[in-house]
């Protein structure tokens, strides 16, 4: 598209936000809060295109592969059965250009779509598209609703503009979208990158500070510097060899918050196990099976805010390979936790 007044936006669908118990310590609601839409690194995320053309379809699989070639340690593997993907991507022209957020497409029933691109993905803004929702896919917010970034709205301007056309959305969808901080509880670190592929190009006039961008905000397009390092440093690309967790030998979890440990378990025996962490800590554990070299997801447990472990019990066949990973969120008293599988 040429004339940037003619560019509709992206409408994120609504954050699912975890039940939590009161009275948790800031720092520790901090980290929950932080890594809830984020995935354990190596997880494997297959994708379903819902119809669409070959050429729209194409733009798509390239926005994975750029994403992939950072590189990162998340995998794309496209599939041919909606009942094997996470991710189901559909091209309702008339539904505008949308993601859920992270995990949150988890809960999302498989007749449905978790991404829909609904406008042309083969030019520049296009492309860019692409990317965006594939990084909400991975977990990441709207920029421009980083809480530090500094923005002061021209509200009245703002609900005028995206009520209009091309958007044509409600108060609501704009409030969201735009004009909604996110909690300060869920951004890491405080830099506000208006160069992110996850920010919106803005019209003159909407924004009242910071004052250089008041005849308007307009990205260059495509992944900035800045996203490359932080996905690459969350999700960073994985080591080939990962130590075995032998039955009843446990193995200490001395991680940062956001870091993870990963496992390999290749039973003896067939037979009902249980993998489970040990230690005050909030940690997402999940197991998967390496079926001919692709990882398929087999059970997963999180324990963040409640005062219990994470632990696993399923069965595990003799002759096949499995991956568990676990990744922290917060560690109190000691610091330290550990994995046992018995």
């Amino acid at each position: 598209m040429s004339d940037v007044q003619s560019r509709p936006h992206c409408n994120v669908k609504p954050r699912t936000v975890r039940a939590l118990p009161p009275g948790l310590p800031a720092n520790r609601l901090r980290l929950i809060r932080m890594l809830a839409s984020k995935w354990v690194n190596g997880t494997v995320l297959h994708y379903f295109f819902v119809g669409g053309p070959e050429p729209q379809r194409e733009a798509v699989r390239d926005a994975f592969a750029e994403w992939k070639g950072l590189p990162i340690g998340l995998e794309f593997v496209e599939v041919a059965d909606r009942s094997e993907a996470e991710v189901r991507i559909g091209f309702d022209q008339a539904d505008g250009s949308w993601s859920y957020v992270g995990r949150d497409i988890l809960g999302i029933g498989a007749s449905e779509s978790t991404m829909n691109f609904g406008w042309d993905l083969t030019d520049d803004y296009g492309h860019t598209t692409a990317l965006h929702e594939i990084g909400h896919t991975l977990g990441l917010p709207h920029e421009h609703q980083n809480p530090f970034a500094g923005i002061t709205w021209d509200e009245n301007k703002v609900y005028a503009y995206f009520t209009g056309s091309p958007n044509d959305w409600t108060k609501d969808e704009t409030f969201q979208n735009v004009l909604r901080k996110i909690d300060p509880t869920e951004v890491e670190g405080s830099n506000w990158d208006p160069d992110s592929v996850m920010e919106y190009w803005f019209p003159g006039g909407l924004i009242v500070e910071p004052a250089r961008y008041r005849d308007g905000l307009n990205p260059a397009g495509g992944l900035s510097a800045i996203d490359r390092t932080w996905i690459k440093g969350f999700y960073p690309k994985l080591k080939a060899a990962m130590p075995k967790l032998e039955p009843y030998q446990s193995k200490p979890l001395s991680l940062d918050p956001g870091e993870q440990a990963d496992f390999r378990i290749e039973p003896a025996a067939s037979r009902n196990y249980q993998i489970a962490t040990f230690g005050t800590a909030d940690a997402v554990l999940v197991l998967f099976e390496d079926v001919n070299g692709e990882l398929r997801y087999v059970a997963g447990d999180d324990d963040s805010g409640q005062e219990r472990n994470t632990n696993i019990s399923t069965k595990l066949f003799q002759g096949r390979k499995y991956v568990v990973r676990v990744r922290l969120y917060w560690s109190g008293g000691s610091g330290q936790a550990a994995i046992l599988c018995w």
